[in-house]
């Protein structure tokens, strides 16, 4: 009984083997790793780098400032030991002038300090001549300006009698002038500091002027002598002329009566 049983077992067993050995084929084979149906593995070095996209071109003020923020921004190459130094910032290299730029530099030209004299010219008796004056001398002078000032006049010299009260007492003093046989007078008598006198004449000599004031009092009438004045105005001219030029300045006046003098600069 116990042999058959071993038998049967033998039996079975064998099967097993061969059903094994004649379907293990039917499972999913190994796949070739150069089937072109597998991805291929890829090492981190062999992955081909991005596109790289280039900007276009800064302009001049972009540049500059983009250059000197690199360049403040580059570090400094690391020294052998790391660890104990910390990175720097580089400062920008500035080139060194050439033999050739200090030469320029030194041998520049440097303009020669000029000296100047301020002059006043006139008095000018109307603007028309201050401005005919002016545009004469412009191109010798630096910078000019005009002013106006109030001057007192000579029109001559007068003989008069001192005025009186009222002008019953002038037409009576005229009266006995008359009759000393002196000729040539009138009584005044628009308002003023010579209302009511007598003038004797009016010279622009004044040797004249005493001689006629002489024979007056040789009459017997306080006579008297004064010089008549007229306050007009007159325009000068003041300007700034290099050192040299002041003789030119001073021939181109033609103006009659008109000079220039020294004055204080401006």
């Amino acid at each position: 009984m116990l042999l058959r049983l071993l038998f049967v077992l033998l039996i079975a067993l064998n099967i097993a083997v061969a059903a094994w050995l004649l379907l293990g084929d039917a499972g999913t084979p190994a796949m070739d790793p150069n089937d072109g149906g597998v991805p291929r593995l890829k090492l981190l070095a062999e992955v081909p780098a991005p596109p790289v996209t280039v900007a276009a071109p800064p302009t001049s003020a972009t540049a500059a400032t983009v250059a000197r923020a690199a360049t403040v921004a580059a570090p400094v190459a690391a020294p052998a030991n790391p660890a104990t130094t910390a990175p720097v910032a580089a400062k920008p290299i500035v080139p060194k002038p050439g033999a050739d730029a200090l030469a320029d530099a030194t041998n520049a030209p440097t303009s020669p300090r000029r000296s100047y004299r301020c002059l006043a010219i006139g008095p000018f008796p109307t603007q028309v001549d201050l401005r005919a004056a002016r545009t004469a001398i412009s191109p010798r002078t630096v910078r000019s300006r005009q002013r106006q000032e109030q001057t007192s006049e000579s029109r001559g010299w007068r003989v008069f009698l001192p005025a009186q009260s009222t002008r019953e007492q002038a037409l009576a003093q005229a009266r006995r002038l008359e009759g000393k046989g002196i000729k040539d007078y009138f009584v005044v008598t628009a308002p003023g500091e010579m209302q009511n006198s007598v003038a004797l004449g009016l010279f622009h000599d004044p040797a004249n002027a005493r001689k006629r004031r002489d024979e007056v009092i040789a009459a017997g009438f306080p006579a008297r002598m004064s010089e008549r004045t007229e306050t007009t105005p007159v325009w000068w001219l003041d300007v700034v002329v290099p050192e040299e030029a002041g003789p030119d300045i001073r021939k181109g006046i033609r103006t009659p009566g008109v000079a220039a003098r020294t004055t204080g600069c401006f």
